[in-house]
């Protein structure tokens, strides 16, 4: 199987900067895309930033021009430099990833655990 295991998450004041890792690992044969998404307390889980294998990458609105997601592919590792963080990035994140595994035909969809990242003076 595979697992998502991020880090890297914690409290910052506003305008500070955070840096989160997700590393996948298990029977990994391919990763098409790997993801950041976030969920505040009371709102839905909303898309952060997402690169996929040929290294394009897209934001949301509230994040452009301050965070940047890149990815390690021998490390089958992404991050999200977080910069200028304001007390609305406040949020569990969570790395997904879109990944086809030794055994599997079809690419399945995987989870981390969630880090949160707290924004507040």
């Amino acid at each position: 199987q595979v697992q998502l295991v991020e880090s890297g998450g914690g409290l910052v004041q506003p305008g500070g900067s955070l840096r989160l890792s997700c590393a996948a690992s298990g029977s990994i044969f391919n990763i098409k895309a790997m993801a950041w998404f976030r969920q505040a307390l009371g709102k839905e889980r909303e898309l952060v930033a997402r690169i996929i294998s040929g290294g394009s990458t897209n934001y949301a609105d509230s994040v452009k021009g301050r965070f940047t997601i890149s990815r390690d592919n021998a490390k089958n590792t992404v991050y999200l430099q977080m910069n200028s963080l304001k007390p609305e990035d406040t949020a569990v994140y969570y790395c997904n990833a879109v990944i086809t595994t030794m055994t599997a035909g079809l690419a399945g969809n995987y989870w981390g655990q969630g880090t949160q990242v707290t924004v507040s003076s």
